[in-house]
């Protein structure tokens, strides 16, 4: 028993006395390793050939206008460089302001009084500036134009769109796509406000409504949705509270009791009744009355025949 459990064991040092016998080893195993890492391999070019095709099929509409997703985050700027240094020639007329500040918000040409749909901003110093995009967007409109001084429409979402007024060296064309901050123009001056200077008009506007930019500057763009949907809202409201007093009205009138006792006061003429029953009264007692003389004359007629009958 001895000897056969030796025998496998002498084997295997019989064969690693051989000099061949590491070399083998060394060969075999690799063999082993670089088999394994060319598998390895493989399976990380299937992946990246995966991860390239998922790419092309995003990058199919490379060519293809982009669309601002991310505008409705932006934060509403002043369209210049510094704020601080400006100052409002001309304020947004609020048909909710007092008087004085209406007054202050019309603008005068031609003999006439306009109401200002925006806001005219210019430099403390009166010298001309940059006017900066307040929002990343499309320009639409470029357009020459003396009596307003020149002017650049820039779309955003949602049907709002930016106005630049009294401009002057445009830096962009219709088509182009701009970015928050970027310089667009240089401020101008206008025949329609001359008074303002160097300045720039400055407009925001909703569904071609405008609105007072002051009340949404430093507010994201998402702010003017939302505002304009409330204010819808409330128009909604108060048309319905106004036309309540028409339904009132209608019940009030229904309900004209004066005219239905007009009427029955009418029928209920007792008195002219009774004036034909003390007619008909009357007409019988005169006759009664003409016949009571008739008959005292008829008696003092015989009582006379008797007395001449007895004179002669």
């Amino acid at each position: 028993m001895r000897e056969e459990e030796k025998k496998p064991t002498s084997t295997i040092r019989r064969i690693l006395k051989q000099r061949w016998a590491l070399s083998a080893i060394y060969i075999a195993s690799a063999a082993i390793i670089l088999a394994a890492a060319f598998l390895l391999q493989n399976s990380f070019d299937d992946s990246a050939k995966d991860g390239k095709e998922e790419s092309a099929e995003t990058g199919k509409n490379y060519g293809e206008p982009s669309v601002e997703v991310n505008s409705n985050l932006e934060t509403i700027k002043m369209p210049v460089a510094d704020a601080d240094k400006t100052v409002i020639k001309k304020q947004f007329y609020d048909v909710n302001a007092d008087e004085k500040a209406q007054e202050e918000a019309l603008v005068f040409y031609n003999n006439r009084y306009e109401q200002n749909k925006g806001i005219d901003i210019a430099m403390e110093d009166g010298k001309s500036f940059d006017v900066k995009a307040s929002l990343s967007g499309n320009v639409t409109k470029v357009q020459d134009d003396a009596l307003l001084g020149n002017l650049v429409e820039v779309e955003h979402e949602d049907g709002v769109v930016t106005r630049y007024q009294s401009v002057k060296d445009i830096k962009v064309a219709v088509g182009d796509k701009v970015k928050q901050g970027q310089a667009i123009a240089t401020a101008g001056k206008s025949q329609i406000n001359e008074e303002a200077g160097v300045h720039v008009h400055f407009e925001i506007r909703k569904d071609n409504i405008a609105l007072n930019p002051l009340d949404f500057v430093d507010k994201q763009a998402s702010a003017i949705q939302s505002a304009t949907e409330t204010e819808g809202s409330e128009l909604e409201d108060s048309a319905n509270k106004e036309e309540t007093p028409a339904v009132e009205g209608s019940e009030a009138d229904k309900e004209e009791t004066p005219a239905v006792e007009e009427s029955e006061t009418g029928t209920e003429e007792a008195p002219a009744v009774d004036e034909t029953d003390e007619s008909t009264d009357l007409e019988s007692g005169t006759d009664e009355e003409g016949s009571v003389p008739g008959e005292d004359t008829t008696e003092e007629s015989d009582s006379l025949k008797d007395s001449l009958n007895q004179s002669n």
